[in-house]
């Protein structure tokens, strides 16, 4: 019988799964190794050993071969995807020269040379100044020129994690078009290396030789190398084939392929994507990612620190559920279930703005999280739900963007990630939009959107679209109940659309508080 099995290899921020699909998209067997995500020396500070990642994927994939029933030789391609933004300087050799730079991290480098010239007029004309000196001031490339110029002088490679672990696999400096999600200089519309004159070589100053050659998805990298086969026991010489980072997988492998269908990601960053095959910016400035389908964008606005905010709640409220799940041998989230039965929808009154962390646009860098509404009934329980509320609220809000500057009306949702898999999350999602919200039949959605690029890329289904039909469908879906959807829709539209600009004042004031101004 010809192999025809695919493996995806998934790091995510949590941890690092091995994963063998069938080309009709089931999951035929997985092996998940848990990661710390990173190490702060510092305050703001998120970095990591990369070998923790590459060991990572060693240890699952080696695991996986220990499971009844999986045969190597079945394998007919590999996939990889990881997440977004965390970046990589190595040598020649393609060693690390210092920690990987994590996307949680939140340094910032200040005093930068503004970009000048005809771009400088141009976004002073546009009111667009602000926002690129805060990209200059997150772009890590300009942290580590300023206060690790011998680092930067030694960098032969400046790579993102999907480029990194694709040289370990491969031996070849090569990453995925669809992996380009970061502060480096790529043409998000033509998706490519920034042309000559572009304004981000002036905010992001590098020699095009320190970037990788990129690949568009479901093309190949290379070819797994014998001693990369000997750490992880893939077979040497099996094809590598470009997927595209994690959030982008997941969209696919959600099959939210049409732009009517918007993928929803509840994870520790909350987004909501819808596929285009034009170049959209939903806020100016702010580009489309590249999809895991060659020559498509997702449209994509996100939460920060989305549903970390559970795992913040788990941690601060959650003690008598912690220890339930200690005795039951289950995880605290499983019982989340019943605090969100416990408070009514809209929470009595009590209404969330989940900007956690800040944005570019809006939220802005001035951005804080607010809770409002506090009377002497609420509960932890009305707190929990209100969590829950306020990132669908946010999420809607994206939705509404995204259909306004598309002009494609979004009908239904597909939701993906930790947070898909609570019922009460995903009937009050679909209870908020007023859409029907389908759970994937897989939750290794990010996982199996990398299978679908190598199965493409290696011809078992014909094109994206085929492949999407034949490996993607749904397992569950949630219809909105229109009584509490009218719930819903008052307190969206009187409050939760009102609370930032209200708010914007005081966060600006605290924003000046916090770094040593004047109030």
């Amino acid at each position: 019988m010809p192999a025809e099995n695919l493996l995806a290899i998934d790091n995510g921020t949590q941890s690092v799964r091995a994963l063998l699909f069938d080309p009709r998209g089931n999951l035929l067997a997985k092996q998940r190794v848990p990661i710390q995500p990173y190490y702060s020396e510092g305050p703001g500070l998120a970095e990591q050993d990369p070998d923790v990642f590459w060991n990572g994927v060693c240890q699952a994939c080696q695991g996986l071969w220990q499971q009844p029933g999986v045969d190597r030789a079945s394998i007919a391609a590999v996939a990889l995807t990881t997440q977004r933004s965390t970046l990589i300087n190595v040598d020649r050799a393609g060693k690390p020269l210092r920690p990987a730079i994590h996307w949680l991290d939140q340094r910032a480098t200040h005093g930068l040379k503004p970009v000048s010239g005809f771009w400088g007029v141009a976004f002073a004309l546009a009111g667009a100044t602000e926002t690129v000196a805060y990209l200059q001031s997150e772009a890590e490339v300009n942290w580590i020129r300023k206060y690790q110029p011998e680092i930067w002088e030694q960098t032969h490679k400046f790579l993102l994690l999907s480029g990194y672990l694709t040289h370990k696999m491969t031996g070849r400096f090569v990453d995925s078009v669809g992996a380009q999600v970061g502060y480096i200089p790529f043409d998000y519309k033509s998706q490519k290396w920034a042309g000559k004159f572009d304004w981000k070589w002036q905010a992001v100053p590098m020699d095009p030789a320190v970037l990788p050659e990129l690949v568009p998805p479901g093309q190949p990298l290379g070819e797994i190398t014998a001693e990369a086969s000997a750490a992880t026991g893939i077979p040497a010489g099996l094809k590598l084939i470009a997927a595209a980072a994690d959030k982008a997988c997941e969209v696919i492998g959600a099959g939210a392929l049409d732009p009517h269908i918007a993928c929803l990601s509840y994870g520790t960053t909350a987004t909501i994507n819808t596929t285009h095959s034009r170049y959209i910016e939903i806020i100016p400035l702010i580009p489309p990612y590249p999809s895991a389908v060659p020559g498509a964008y997702n449209l994509e606005l996100q939460i920060y620190r989305g549903y970390w905010m559970v795992s913040w709640f788990k941690e601060e409220f959650a003690y008598e559920e912690r220890m339930r799940a200690a005795e039951n041998g289950t995880e605290a989230e499983f019982f989340f279930d019943d605090l969100v039965q416990q408070a009514p929808p809209g929470s009595d009154g009590l209404v969330l703005q989940p900007y956690w962390s800040p944005g570019l646009r809006k939220p802005g860098p001035e951005a804080r999280g607010a809770i409002i509404g506090f009377a002497d009934t609420h509960t932890r329980a009305h707190m929990y739900r209100a969590i829950l509320e306020g990132l669908a609220y946010a999420l809607r809000e994206g939705a509404e963007r995204t259909s306004q500057r598309s002009g494609v009306p979004i009908e239904s949702l597909r939701v993906a990630g930790g947070g898909s898999q609570s019922d009460a999350g995903m009937q009050l999602t679909a209870d908020v939009f007023g859409l029907a919200a389908s759970r994937p039949h897989v939750y290794e959605a990010s996982g199996l959107g990398a299978a679908i690029d190598a199965a493409v890329g290696i011809g078992l289904h014909a094109d994206f679209g085929a492949a999407v039909r034949e490996m993607t469908r749904v397992s569950r879906t949630f219809e909105p109940d229109a009584k509490t959807h009218k719930i819903y829709d008052e307190l969206y539209e009187k409050v939760y659309l009102k609370m930032y600009d209200r708010l914007k004042p005081l966060y600006r004031t605290l924003q000046r508080k916090q770094s040593g101004g004047a109030a």
